[in-house]
């Protein structure tokens, strides 16, 4: 028997549906959780939303600062992308929500916890997931497997009978995740994968027909494998984010539009805007190419896969993404210095990357007259690593 369900509520069509539904069908009292990650909505309003439509509390939380430094920074610090294209913006929030859920749980004695994931979506799994490795015994409650509901038509439909505010419509029916880090895009018209999202959908960065004419040039610094300064100014985790999401959509930088694999074996279409993930993207990896080790760089690039499909499939707790993340972090004490970025036209372009830790050595590099490398080695070593493949060479003719 579960007396209260803590129900991790945006505001939006399916959490909205979800508590009325929760209440008549637990007959349990439900209290809302909503975080603020920088969605940008007024959450006074989100508030007293959840109260008019049946949540006996509501906690809204600013979670922004701890957000970007304890998830994103950390996520950022193992170059994480999924399938070339995706920053992971909605998985590496659902970690954060789901904990902080977790804890309200506790705090009020509910039994429960509940989200408006759907069954066929991967953040079913991260909330699940996140919900399991940190309180075992914890009952979550998923809507929509349960529901008699088919579509988001037919939660419009419910919710216009109940009284229900809802900011979804059946003409433009798509869902929506925000927060400071991006926004994402699905369903409704965008699931036809030849179809150009409609040009008015976009929320963060400018149509480039109307970017600006002249480029600007900005400098990131980092300390440790973190950003703490922009254009030499030192500000917080957040503030940082949101100077740089200014910055990079004013420029149209960061728009992605994907075919992604879910986890659950579904391929899905994904657009997307992270605006100043994409820089801070860019330029931490301009100042890890001349501040980390030849073979500790190709050791990180050939772990990121592992790292960011461990985020987007909901394993932000597993033992295996925390070792993963101290190999990262210590690898990452040596990456401090400023990156130089052009930004013009949906492009951020690397023209500048200095370190007091740098191992690039202009002397070696050059190719003009210098005295400390002697050109005349290489070929040895040319010659040792040529062997195996005069042996293979020999061998195969023999077999002819």
């Amino acid at each position: 028997m579960v007396n209260k369900i803590v129900l991790a509520y945006s505001g939006g069509l399916d959490t909205s549906v979800a508590i009325k539904w929760l209440k008549e069908e637990y007959r349990a009292e439900v209290i809302a959780f909503c975080a603020d990650l920088g969605q940008g909505e007024d959450l006074k309003k989100v508030k007293q939303k959840a109260l008019k439509t049946g949540a006996s509390k509501v906690y809204v939380e600013d979670l922004r600062e701890e957000f970007v430094k304890d998830y994103i920074f950390p996520m950022l610090r193992g170059n994480a992308v999924y399938e070339g294209f995706y920053l992971l913006g909605t998985s590496i929030a659902r970690p954060l929500i789901a904990k902080r859920q977790v804890e309200i749980a506790a705090k009020e004695g509910a039994g429960a916890v509940a989200h408006g994931a759907t069954g066929k979506g991967n953040d079913q799994i991260r909330f699940e997931l996140t919900s399991y490795a940190l309180k075992p015994e914890i009952k979550v409650i998923a809507p929509w497997r349960e529901w008699s509901f088919d579509s988001r038509k037919s939660l419009i439909d419910y919710a216009a009978a109940h009284g229900i505010p809802v900011t979804a419509t059946k003409a433009k029916p798509f869902s929506t995740d925000r927060n400071i880090f991006h926004i994402s895009y699905e369903g409704g018209i965008l699931e036809d994968p030849w179809k150009e999202p409609p040009p008015d959908m976009y929320t963060m960065t400018v149509p480039l027909e109307k970017t600006p004419a002249r480029p600007v040039y900005i400098e990131v610094t980092f300390e440790k494998g973190d950003p703490v300064a922009v254009n030499g100014k030192r500000i917080s985790p957040a503030r940082l984010l949101g100077k740089l999401n200014e910055a990079g959509g004013r420029h149209g930088i960061g728009r992605v539009d994907i075919v992604e694999n879910r986890f659950v074996g579904i391929k899905s279409r994904g657009v997307y805007e992270t605006p100043g993930g994409t820089i801070l993207h860019i330029a931490r990896r301009a100042v890890e190419s001349i501040t980390l080790d030849r073979e500790v760089k190709h050791l990180l690039e050939a772990l990121m896969p592992k790292y960011a499909e461990l985020i987007y499939n909901g394993f932000w707790f597993s033992p295996e993404r925390i070792a993963l993340q101290k190999m990262i972090d210590e690898v990452q004490g040596a990456v401090s210095g400023t990156a130089r970025l052009k930004l013009f036209k949906g492009n951020c372009l690397t023209v500048g990357r200095r370190s007091p830790d740098s191992l690039y050595d202009a002397r070696l590099a050059t190719f003009e007259e210098e005295d400390v490398y002697n050109q005349k080695d290489a070929e040895g070593f040319i010659k040792l690593h040529a062997l195996r493949l005069k042996a293979n060479k020999s061998l195969r003719k023999r077999h002819v």
